[in-house]
């Protein structure tokens, strides 16, 4: 199933193909204060249907994931980074998806924090 998605202002949509089994709750120095719910999925699953230009990228601590934000309205549809095994992935933030019931996505909880 393809995913419609964006950020606020519309200046970053994207497209990600997969079924939404479940969600992602981080509580590191970042995530928690954005309040992303985290979908991964390939990267190659992720289109960008927008000039890449049109996001920032913000990277911090290891510098291993680009978390992907508008510099316009500030909201963080996605971000970029590599399985442990090499893999190219893309976190999606489920509340960016059009049309979806997000309290009928189970969500698991990961501890960031301790990392």
């Amino acid at each position: 199933m393809t995913h419609q998605g964006s950020c606020h202002c519309g200046r970053i949509r994207f497209e990600a193909e997969g079924d939404i089994g479940s969600a992602t709750s981080c509580n590191c120095s970042i995530c928690q204060r954005k309040g992303t719910l985290m979908w991964f999925v390939p990267r190659s699953a992720l289109r960008v249907l927008t000039p890449d230009e049109n996001a920032s990228t913000y990277v911090f601590n290891k510098h291993v994931i680009r978390h992907r934000f508008c510099p316009t309205c500030g909201i963080h549809p996605y971000g970029e980074g590599t399985t442990p095994s090499g893999e190219a992935i893309a976190a999606v933030n489920l509340r960016c998806i059009e049309g979806i019931d997000l309290q009928a996505i189970p969500v698991s909880h990961f501890d960031g924090r301790s990392l």
